[in-house]
């Protein structure tokens, strides 16, 4: 391809990409928009209660009364009181900018002047998000290397064995559909009680989430080959060793990545889950601690950051896939 096609092809891929830009904000600020009103309707008890003690005539006038009657009609009977609705402090539903600056604070303000912060002890603050962060991340990444590693193995088996494709991929179906909410607390019971403590049981967890994704997937790619080309293996009479690795696995490389999307943010709620009984350290434990203490923005504000971290993590395996599949000359 010569350099002048080479250059008009990037540039209408640049174009493409300018016009996806609008419609991506305006969703964007549609949605921060409905959050804003939102708001209003969420926090309106706790807003006329406070206009209430500060001497504004609000309707109902007392707060038994209020509290029986609907959100919405106490919005529209007091319009001239809602002006606190996105400044509580303990709002039932927090405005955007008031889970942004919770963000903020809890990163770059505690990190650079806290007294527990990296600027001042040289470590990451057990009271930022950021050391929580690290903590899920760890618990996700070391679920989803052991998750991926069961799935392949597994799928690998599951293909070559009619008994485990009869036997094994059932159960693997089936352990999807228990709840990990109930069954996060049995693993982590189970394994305190045998020694097993720290980083491992959440990663566990994790495994049991991001797993079964890779086996369904990897089942799929390694049986993608079509009958012409088994046959022509069993031409060259190569072996079973040599059909997977020289035909299944290179052809099950794009099924596989689509799992590993899937898989590392399944992993990531896995350890966001296991965090929850153990509450010691990470998202979860900062979402729960939040919940007891009526920190409602500092439970958005670790949300927003396991979504980011979810977001990163599909990405990294984005890009990976871009560059293996492009080394395997399966894009341009």
């Amino acid at each position: 391809m010569s350099d002048a096609a080479v250059t008009r092809r990037s540039r209408i891929k640049s174009g493409t990409a300018w016009l996806g830009l609008p419609p991506v904000l305006a969703v964007i600020l549609g949605l921060i928009a409905l959050w804003y009103v939102a708001v209003v309707p969420m926090n309106v008890q706790e807003t006329l209660t406070r206009a209430e003690r500060a001497g504004v005539a609000v309707t109902p006038a007392t707060a038994v009364d209020r509290r029986d009657a609907g959100n919405w009609a106490l919005v529209l009977g007091n319009t001239h009181a809602l002006g606190e609705s996105w400044s509580l402090d303990r709002p039932r539903l927090p405005a955007p900018h008031q889970v942004v600056t919770e963000l903020y604070e809890s990163t770059w303000v505690e990190e650079t002047t806290g007294r527990r912060g990296l600027v001042r002890s040289g470590s990451f603050s057990n009271r930022g998000l950021i050391h929580h962060a690290l903590v899920t991340l760890n618990a996700t990444l070391v679920g989803f290397l052991i998750g991926t590693t069961l799935g392949i193995v597994l799928a690998v088996g599951i293909v070559h064995s009619r008994v485990m494709d009869m036997s094994v991929m059932p159960w693997a179906i089936v352990s999807q559909t228990i709840p990990i909410v109930a069954l996060a607390p049995m693993i982590i019971v189970v394994l305190y009680s045998v020694g097993v403590q720290g980083l491992l049981p959440k990663a566990v967890i994790s495994a049991y989430l991001s797993f079964f994704p890779v086996v369904v997937g990897m089942v799929k790619g390694l049986r993608s080959p079509d009958g012409m080309q088994m046959d022509l293996m069993r031409t060259y009479n190569a072996s079973t060793l040599a059909v997977l690795f020289k035909l299944r696995l290179p052809a099950s490389v794009p099924y596989l990545f689509a799992s590993l999307k899937i898989a590392v943010a399944a992993s990531l709620v896995g350890a966001i889950v296991g965090e929850l009984p153990v509450q010691k350290g990470g998202l979860g434990a900062r979402m729960l601690a939040g919940s007891y203490y009526g920190q409602t923005a500092q439970i958005w504000a670790a949300l927003f950051l396991a979504a980011g971290l979810a977001a990163l993590l599909v990405w990294a395996i984005a890009a990976i896939e871009q560059r293996t599949l492009r080394r395997m000359g399966m894009t341009p």
